[in-house]
């Protein structure tokens, strides 16, 4: 049996840019998505919590040290600059690997500078 588990999060991250004429995707700065695992076009659910809305979208690697988080096409009807966001990919895992699994999680401050 396969188990569907969190990999990675990026939780509280601020909304950087939000462009509606440019492909629908995520822009996260590649330096915090590498951090956790993230790849470049991954699926990924985002929560807005100032919002509450949830979405599906894909991951675009923005410029590594720019801390850019910026929602493009349709989501960027979903949130706006300042806006924080939780970023979130999973994995399936066979029943050996649920028992040792660990999601890589970092906790943002409002500039997206790690704080955990």
């Amino acid at each position: 049996m396969m188990t569907c588990l969190l990999k990675s999060k990026i939780h509280r991250a601020a909304v950087t840019a939000a462009s509606v004429d440019y492909e629908g995707s995520l822009t996260i700065a590649a330096d915090l998505a590498e951090r956790v695992g993230l790849r470049a076009y991954e699926r990924i659910l985002v929560g807005n919590l100032s919002n509450g809305e949830r979405f599906e979208t894909y991951v675009i690697y923005g410029t590594a040290g720019s801390g850019a988080i910026e929602l493009n096409g349709a989501t960027a009807h979903l949130g706006k600059p300042g806006d924080r966001l939780t970023i979130m990919s999973f994995t399936w895992l066979d029943e050996a690997a649920v028992k040792t699994h660990k999601p890589a999680v970092i906790v943002l401050d409002e500039h997206n500078s790690i704080v955990r």
